[in-house]
């Protein structure tokens, strides 16, 4: 009988400008951490009607950049940043800010752990220094992570060393 990850939970602390989120997918950490440092990222970084990454960039090792593109809310958009950590398969870090956006970077830390049936992926989104953007950014996150556990419950695993 196949088992379905955990439901995706992400919780936003508006005072202090914080997301965390996490979900529970049956797979390997290193798919995981494949899925979040890719291309593939286009295949879950969406909420269909709302935002939706077409294109994805990114020299991952520490200080390379990475970008992001696509539409939100019929508006294209960009996002880009720096990794800061890069630890195969349980922690990979990015600062994360809009193409040409003024005001500070977020940082995003992702944190792999193998579990029992598969990998729990651990995030923590912070730097905030606007409410209602940490609020969107949260669901946001909550919706990427369920299709991010789709999407891994229906892909092949890559089987890693």
């Amino acid at each position: 009988m196949r088992h379905e990850g955990s439901q995706p939970r992400a919780v936003a602390d508006l005072v202090d400008g914080l997301i965390l989120a996490t979900v529970e997918i049956e797979t390997s950490p290193e798919r995981v951490f494949e899925a979040l440092a890719s291309q593939e990222i286009t295949s879950w970084w969406v909420n269909p009607g709302v935002f939706d990454t077409r294109e994805w960039s990114g020299d991952v090792r520490v200080g390379g950049a990475w970008r992001a593109s696509g539409m939100a809310r019929g508006q294209p958009y960009g996002l880009e940043g720096d990794f800061t950590e890069v630890n195969r398969p349980h922690t990979l870090a990015h600062t994360w800010r809009g193409v040409g956006a003024p005001g500070a970077s977020t940082t995003v830390v992702y944190r792999v752990d193998r579990t029992e049936r598969g990998a729990r992926v651990t995030l923590r989104h912070f730097g905030f220094s606007s409410r209602d953007t940490c609020l969107n950014t949260c669901i946001g996150w909550e919706t990427s992570f369920q299709q991010l556990a789709k999407v891994l419950a229906t892909a092949p695993s890559a089987q890693h060393s």
